[in-house]
C-alpha cells in the first residue's frame, strides 16, 4: 500500500536536493516501473519520494562517496544505532570549544564514518558539502545554527528507514557501475553535480563527472532502451550553470521553476532558479516556457500500489 507522511523524511540534508522539485517531475515517472535506481543518491531526495508514492518493486541507490553509501546502509539496517550516535556527536558540541566541527572533520578525514559526516553535513555551511580530490571533507561549519537536533533527525532517519526498509540495495561505485543490470522495465533518476561544480575554480567533489563522460554514458543508457530522467544543467537570473545536452541524445528538455535563489536573497537581489530535467523518450512531449506548480501539466496517477 502506499505510505502517507505529512512530510517526506529527509535525513542527509544536502544544498541542492530535489525534495521541492518532486511534484513537478513526477507527471514525467512511468508508471509500470520494476526497479527504481538513483546512482547519485546524495540525499535520495527523489528515492524517498517514489517509495513513499508506492512507484516501484525495489529500488537501488548508489553512490561514488563511499561513506554516503555506508550512511545509507546505516539509516535502512540500523536506525535506531545511526540516531543515538548522530545525538551523540551533536551533543558534543554544546560542551566543547569553538574547535569541535574541525574535530569531528578531521576525525572524518582520517576514518571516513558515515555518522560523522551526516553531522559535518547538517553543521556545514548551507549544508554545501565540499571535498577534496582525495576525499576529505573541506567545508566549514556554519556558525549562526547548530545542526539538526537529535530528536528531529530520529525521527527523519526513523521515517526513511520505514519507507525503503526491504524495498533497498545500496551500491556504492561510479554511476555507470551501480545501474549496470537496469533493465527496459526499470527507470534511473538521476541528479549528477552541475557542470559548474565538478570543472573550473569551484571544484566541489572528489569524483569529477565531466560533460564528455556524462554524455556517453546516457548514450549508452539509450542503446540499453532504459527509461531515465536526469536533473542537470540550469540558470539563476542571467547566470548559466552549464550548455545544454547535445541534440542527438534525443532527450526532451523541459525547464521547471525550483523557487528563488537562497544566495542571491542573501545578497540582497531577488532571482528565480531554473533547472533542466532531461528524459528519454515517451516520457514527454516538448513544452515551451517554464514549468511552475499548479500549471498545465500532465495527469499523473500511480498503477501500482505495493
Amino acid at each position: 500500500m502506499f505510505v502517507f507522511m505529512i512530510r517526506l523524511p529527509h535525513p542527509i540534508p544536502y544544498q541542492g536536493s530535489k525534495r521541492s522539485l518532486a511534484p513537478l517531475i513526477a507527471p514525467y515517472v512511468p508508471q509500470d516501473i520494476e526497479c527504481w535506481y538513483e546512482p547519485f543518491a546524495g540525499s535520495a531526495a527523489m528515492t524517498l519520494w517514489a517509495a513513499s508514492k508506492g512507484v516501484a518493486a525495489r529500488y537501488v541507490i548508489g553512490d561514488v562517496l563511499e561513506p554516503i553509501s555506508a550512511l545509507w546502509s546505516a539509516i535502512v539496517s540500523d536506525p535506531e544505532g545511526t540516531a543515538n550516535r548522530y545525538r551523540e556527536i551533536w551533543t558534543g558540541q554544546a560542551t566543547a570549544g569553538d574547535d569541535y566541527f574541525n574535530t569531528v572533520r578531521s576525525r572524518y578525514n582520517e576514518g571516513r564514518d558515515p555518522v560523522d559526516l551526516l553531522y559535518l553535513i547538517c553543521r556545514c555551511v548551507k549544508n554545501a558539502v565540499r571535498f577534496s580530490q582525495k576525499g576529505n571533507f573541506t567545508q566549514s561549519h556554519d556558525k549562526r545554527r547548530l545542526g539538526v537536533k537529535p530528536d528531529k533527525m530520529q525521527t527523519a532517519i526513523a521515517d526513511a528507514a520505514y519507507l525503503l526498509h526491504g524495498k533497498i540495495e545500496i551500491r556504492h561505485g561510479d554511476w555507470l557501475a551501480t545501474t549496470e543490470d537496469a533493465g527496459s522495465s526499470d527507470f534511473i533518476y538521476m541528479d549528477p553535480p552541475y557542470l559548474g561544480t565538478t570543472v573550473g575554480r569551484d571544484k566541489r567533489y572528489a569524483e569529477q563527472l565531466e560533460l564528455a563522460r556524462l554524455t556517453a554514458g546516457l548514450a549508452e543508457l539509450r542503446t540499453r532502451n532504459i527509461r531515465f530522467a536526469l536533473s542537470y544543467d540550469g540558470m539563476t537570473g542571467e547566470k548559466v550553470y552549464g550548455e545544454p545536452l547535445p541534440d542527438h541524445l534525443g532527450l526532451t528538455r523541459l525547464l521547471l521553476h525550483a523557487g528563488k535563489s537562497s544566495q542571491a536573497t542573501l545578497a540582497g537581489r531577488s532571482e528565480e532558479t531554473v533547472e533542466s530535467l532531461y528524459l528519454s523518450p515517451g516520457l514527454a512531449e516538448p513544452f515551451e516556457g517554464v514549468l511552475r506548480l499548479g500549471s498545465d501539466q500532465p495527469s499523473f496517477a500511480f498503477a501500482r500500489a505495493s
